[in-house]
């Protein structure tokens, strides 16, 4: 029997095998990374590259709007655009590509890593978040393998909102309004504007006025640095239409959600927006047809069109269409009803077009359904808008509540007070008047939009669409503020009322 010896290298040939190992896994690594550093040499492919980095938990989606992004921010990296605004939907990862990959980009893959940038948004969480986001990036394994050679941040300059890299290159982040001091490269504006503020128009102005009289100064080069702003649009007047109305030579990249053809995006750099077909999507891989239906029916027609069209109108120009509401004879048995008004600051003068005094009834029944009875209206003496509303209470009757605006200061509070004296008897309520009057009336766009809202037929019915068609840019709105906070008052009660009606 013969007996099988392991079977053994001559001396060192193992450690030569592992030596040659190595070097062949160290020659295959440069290959890989090398082809790497080849797709990362357009921003869209670096983004492609860096996103498991990032976001490993959530595949890519790309698509022609990134891609259009992208091309436009690689303009502004070789100085053929100096000034861009980007007006775009929530959800299209504009602040991952402006705020974080981009300049990660410049720095590393472009080879520049001397560029400083100033990041702002209305809120310092999110700039916060941007920080960070790309720190972590420029410091993963695999930027370093790849750009580590020259993109190494400073021990005694890296901190949450201002990191730097010893080739003098600076990333800071800074709320919006507070920029004072800082000098950049590129200033990069997210956001300016609060959702939940940009209809008061002191917030409104303030950030405007931030952006036309501070901004510029932040820049090194005034004739060479680079400003992008990238937001949604959320009013007329807000930075975005202080742009396009000032002709300050900004780029416009628009990118509705919904395409219209009459409003086909064009820009200097070649770029057309692709779609064809009215309607077609922005990205329907990350936005399909049922998703944006559901953001149509839920933000309301007026947030629609401004943070999703890029429009802040309606397409026909205003919250509310006459179509919505349905002709009915009569309001159902067992509802609940309100009367509410909406005073008018000042008297009829000759050569003026002052506001009106509006009282608008309102039921709402079992199903949910909002009724329209009848909508009063005066131009008058405070005498004549006091009778008026008696009247109408006495015509009522006891079981309608009336409900009352109590303006800011103390002739409002007067004022309210003097009218619920006059109503004793009455379930009467004055309400402080709060937030814009678009924000008040989104409710009842919504309701309006979806069939629930209904008008008795009557004389009225045509001055009232009429004001409704073209609000909020119409010369009046008091019927739609009466109509707002009628339903406001009503919405989420029912407390049947049998005795009425």
């Amino acid at each position: 029997m013969t007996l099988a010896l392991p079977h053994r290298h001559p001396p060192g040939l193992g450690r030569a095998l592992d030596a040659a190992a190595r070097r062949q896994t160290l020659l295959l690594g440069r290959v890989i990374d090398a082809e790497v550093r080849d797709r990362c040499s357009s921003l869209y492919g670096f983004i492609r590259e860096a996103w498991p980095v990032l976001e490993p938990s959530t595949p890519f989606v790309g698509g022609w709007v990134l891609e259009a992004l992208c091309d436009h921010l690689e303009a502004v990296t070789d100085g053929r655009i100096l000034r861009l605004l980007v007006t775009i939907p929530p959800g299209m990862m504009k602040s991952l590509a402006v705020s974080v990959f981009w300049p990660a980009w410049e720095w590393g893959p472009l080879g520049r890593p001397g560029l400083r940038y100033l990041t702002t948004s209305f809120s310092e969480a999110n700039v916060t978040r941007d920080a960070l986001k790309m720190r972590r990036l420029v410091t993963s394994d695999w930027y370093a393998r790849l750009w580590g050679d020259h993109v190494i941040l400073t021990g005694d300059q890296n901190a949450k909102l201002r990191f730097e890299n010893t080739r003098s290159g600076v990333r800071e982040g800074r709320s919006f309004g507070s920029t004072t001091g800082a000098r950049a490269d590129r200033v990069i504006i997210d956001d300016p504007h609060s959702v939940d503020t940009a209809e008061s128009v002191t917030a409104r102005e303030a950030a405007v006025t931030t952006f036309k009289e501070a901004i510029v100064d932040r820049l090194n080069n005034p004739s060479a640095s680079a400003i992008v702003v990238i937001m949604q649009r959320l009013h007329e007047r807000d930075v975005a239409g202080a742009i396009l109305a000032g002709d300050m030579g900004y780029e416009h990249l628009k990118l509705p959600m919904a395409f219209e053809p009459d409003r086909r995006c064009r820009t200097s750099i070649g770029f057309v927006d692709p779609r064809s077909e009215d309607g077609e999507l922005l990205f329907p891989k990350r936005f399909p047809a049922d998703t944006v239906e559901a953001l149509k029916r839920d933000k309301g027609p007026y947030a629609w069109a401004s943070q999703y069209q890029q429009r802040p109108a309606p397409r026909d120009g205003g919250m509310f269409k006459p179509e919505w509401f349905d002709m009915v004879a009569a309001v159902p048995d067992g509802c609940t009803f309100v009367r509410a008004w909406d005073l008018a600051a000042s008297v009829a003068t000759a050569g003026r077009n002052p506001d009106w005094t509006v009282g608008l009834k309102m039921a709402k029944c079992r199903q949910g359904i909002f009724y329209i009875q009848h909508a009063a209206r005066i131009r008058g003496t405070p005498m004549e808008v006091q009778r008026l509303i008696l009247d109408m209470a006495a015509g009522d009757g006891r079981p309608t509540r009336i409900e009352l605006p109590q303006d800011p200061g103390q002739a409002g509070k007067a004022q309210a007070g003097a009218l619920i004296r006059a109503l004793a008897g009455y379930s009467v309520r004055a309400t402080p008047v709060t937030g814009s009057k678009t924000t008040r009336a989104e409710p009842a766009a919504v309701q309006a939009q979806a069939g629930n809202v209904k008008l008795v037929s009557g004389s009225w019915n045509t001055a009232f669409l009429d004001e409704l068609a073209v609000f909020p840019s119409g010369a009046h709105d008091d019927q739609v503020d009466a109509f707002a906070d009628a339903l406001n008052a009503l919405a989420g009660e029912y407390r049947p009322n049998l005795a009425a009606w």
